[in-house]
């Protein structure tokens, strides 16, 4: 509300000056709602400072929310009718409920490509990024506006499995893989290695097994399929787990009999190159050539995007795509876009680009073995939460369904605080506390405030709105004021960090708040008063906890 009014004063002034480049700001000190710095107008009206402020106060007491202004220092400092502003934004949150902030359709698509695991390999912390990030910003900017396409571009073709196959051909038994599928061929991904060390034979040996699976051996082809079958199965206990959806599972596989397409288009356009027996695409002097085809005539990585590409334009039809892959994929997505914008498509391509996540400073590797499965991470911190809630409230029901959501959005919780393109650390036992900077911190706030609410009844006719004039009142209100344009901000800036950060002042500042203010009182005027402004809280941080894919509790 506040923000549409800048922009009403900002119109106001321009056009009762007949001028331009009207600035309105939201101060950083001080109590003013909004200041309007008046030196620019000074040289184009002609006039002295002092005249303009005086010319300015005139005009902005037209609008019907300013209450007075006060010339200081250059800056006319706008106050606005705390008591209409304050019952104003209370009553649209509450009528709204969960659609406070949702914007309307705006007819454009946008395709986010997330996730993306290896098959035959077990989900790993590593993983969990691309996907938390990938759903908060699906639901995010289905919040303003978007249809959105998310897809989940599973790695599931390359020399890797041929590399497999030899490895269960060798020492892979049928019956101990049907029993652990996943972890089983893990320890033969490792072991392939390791013996690689030692035979340098071997590395051949997977080559020539991942050509006969492309050239559709049957039996390579149906433990290929084996291995992707019972990959998903693992894959989607997670995704249930997380509550993390997809609109499609089309993999690297799926582009198989698409890239001819593109190294036609691209000869056709005069943009393939031969270099040292393979074909490329120069994309600029400062810039490594694309590698379209190798010398053996195989295509490559850039390749298969590019097929998957056309393909996504075609079926899809987006105005705009999200790569969330990590900071060391950015050459390749540069690349990518350059490609196609010689092609002529000129698509809106951003790669959301993350750090990695570090356990005591070190990357985790699946080919060393020293790699840390999500699901016993997710247990772990699911167990923590039921000790601690075991601890607050041995009497709560359904306490392994309340210690499954404080620990899985425990988990969730921490990496979306933090700025995506940073690494972050992997901390357990921080991030389940449920003071600091944690999703539990979130999720007992809204519990606090549910108590509250349980414990009378509600009747938003019986409201005194001057009490909303107080600075204990209307500073928190401005702060649920803020809640859409900080939406719209996570959604321009791919930052669902933007949002925790935002819940995590909301909490502190509700908690403030219910340190000073007795809100159950008997004055029934009062009491309602206050209910008004805790719904509005509540309704704020549930919805705010949806959008980074994190689940509220009513008890805990």
């Amino acid at each position: 509300m506040i923000n549409e009014i800048k922009i009403q004063i900002k119109s106001l002034l321009e056009q009762e000056l007949n001028t331009t480049g009207a600035v309105v700001e939201t101060p950083k000190r001080g109590d003013a709602d909004l200041a309007v710095p008046l030196f620019g107008f000074v040289k184009s009206l002609g006039l002295s400072i002092t005249e303009v402020a005086d010319k300015a106060l005139a005009i902005l007491s037209k609008h019907p929310l300013f209450d007075h202004g006060v010339f200081v220092g250059g800056f006319l400092n706008i106050y606005l009718k705390r008591t209409d502003l304050a019952y104003h934004i209370l009553s649209e949150i509450n009528e709204k409920n969960g659609s406070y902030g949702t914007k309307e359709a705006n007819g454009k698509t946008v395709l986010i490509d997330y996730s993306s695991p290896n098959i035959a390999k077990s989900f790993s912390v590593g993983h969990l990024r691309s996907t938390v990030i990938g759903n908060s910003l699906k639901l995010i900017y289905q919040k303003n506006g978007y249809n959105v396409v998310g897809i989940n571009h599973l790695g599931d073709w390359g020399t890797q499995f041929g590399k497999m196959i030899v490895a269960y051909k060798k020492w892979g038994n049928k019956e101990i893989l049907e029993k652990n599928p996943i972890a089983e061929l893990q320890k033969l991904y490792v072991k392939f290695h390791d013996e690689e060390a030692n035979d340098p034979t071997l590395e051949q040996q997977g080559r020539d097994a991942f050509l006969k699976l492309e050239q559709n051996d049957p039996e390579y082809t149906q433990l290929w399929q084996y291995f992707r079958d019972e990959s998903l199965k693992e894959f989607m206990d997670m995704y249930d787990l997380l509550g993390v959806t997809f609109d499609s599972f089309n993999g690297e596989a799926f582009y198989n009999d698409k890239m001819d397409r593109v190294v036609v288009e691209l000869e056709e356009k005069g943009l393939l190159k031969e270099d040292q027996g393979a074909l490329v695409v120069h994309v600029g002097e400062n810039q490594p050539p694309v590698l379209i085809k190798r010398t053996d005539g195989a295509t490559l990585y850039a390749t298969r995007d590019l097929a998957a590409l056309l393909y996504r334009k075609d079926t899809y039809n987006f105005d705009k795509v999200l790569y969330v892959v990590g900071n060391e994929q950015k050459l390749h997505f540069d690349s990518l876009k350059k490609v196609t914008d010689l092609m002529g498509y000129n698509f809106d391509i951003v790669h959301v680009n993350f750090g990695l996540v570090l356990q005591d400073g070190k990357k985790m590797s699946t080919r060393s073995g020293k790699f840390t499965k999500l699901m016993d991470v997710i247990d772990q911190a699911v167990s923590d939460a039921k000790n601690a809630i075991e601890q607050k409230n041995p009497e709560l029901k359904n306490k392994d369904e309340v210690a499954k959501a404080v620990g899985v959005g425990a988990v969730i919780f921490n990496d979306l605080k933090n700025e995506r393109h940073l690494d972050i650390d992997f901390n357990l036992e921080n991030m389940v506390k449920f003071e600091g900077q944690t999703g539990p911190y979130l999720q007992y706030s809204i519990v606090r405030i549910y108590s509250i609410l349980r414990q009378t009844q509600f009747d938003l006719t019986k409201v005194n709105k001057e009490l909303y004039k107080e600075d204990v009142y209307f500073n928190l209100i401005k702060v649920l004021d803020q809640f859409p344009q900080t939406i719209e901000r996570a959604c321009q800036e791919n930052t669902p960090s933007t949002i925790a950060r935002y819940l995590l002042q909301l909490s502190q500042e509700f908690n403030s708040f219910y340190a000073k203010v007795k809100v159950n009182v008997e004055d029934e005027v009062i009491r309602n008063t206050n209910l008004l402004l805790v719904r509005s809280i509540l309704n704020v941080l549930v919805e705010g906890l949806r959008l980074l894919g994190i689940k509220h509790l009513e008890e805990m």
